[in-house]
């Protein structure tokens, strides 16, 4: 007698798009907004020019190490950084696409893991700017419309990521 919770099958030697796509977010928020990153892509990228703007776009979740005298302490510094992989992750694994898609497989695996993306970079802006030192609603919609932007721009990242799994 085989138990309901057993898939019949091969077993697949990768993870879940949901998984591979949550990898890719902690590799990205972690790179690329390192202060390491955000210092290089701030000083040593053409301030006109596309694939610079890119780069420091890429630093937009940028996280510190020290408070730098900022009011809140580390964790409102960071807290931008810390809600967006935490809603990212979150989003990855509650918008199952493929399950649901007429289209299953990759096509649906890409978009769901670029839209958890969009979603997670605006509302990562609009909690880090309502919980954050000064909150105020024009700032927080401000910063929405940049953390959309920003999820939008590179979120293709994370939807590509999300190819390398099963769904």
């Amino acid at each position: 007698m085989t138990s309901f919770l057993h898939r019949s099958g091969p077993v697949s030697r990768y993870g879940t798009a949901a998984g591979t796509g949550a990898l890719a977010v902690l590799l990205l928020v972690g790179i690329c907004g390192s202060p390491a990153y955000t210092a290089w892509a701030a000083s040593q990228t053409d301030p006109d020019s596309g694939v610079a703007f890119y780069l420091r776009l890429l630093a937009w979740p940028s996280w510190r190490l020290d408070a730098d005298g900022q009011a809140g302490g580390l964790f409102a510094a960071d807290l931008r950084a810390v809600a967006l992989v935490v809603l990212a992750v979150a989003l990855l694994y509650l918008l199952p696409a493929a399950q649901v898609a007429r289209v299953p497989g990759s096509v649906s695996q890409f978009f769901s893991g670029w839209a958890a993306y969009v979603l997670a970079g605006g509302l990562a802006a609009v909690l880090a700017a309502l919980l954050g030192p000064d909150p105020s609603l024009l700032r927080a919609l401000q910063e929405a419309s940049a953390g959309a932007g920003y999820g939008f721009l590179s979120g293709w990242i994370i939807g590509t990521a999300s190819l390398g799994g099963r769904a």
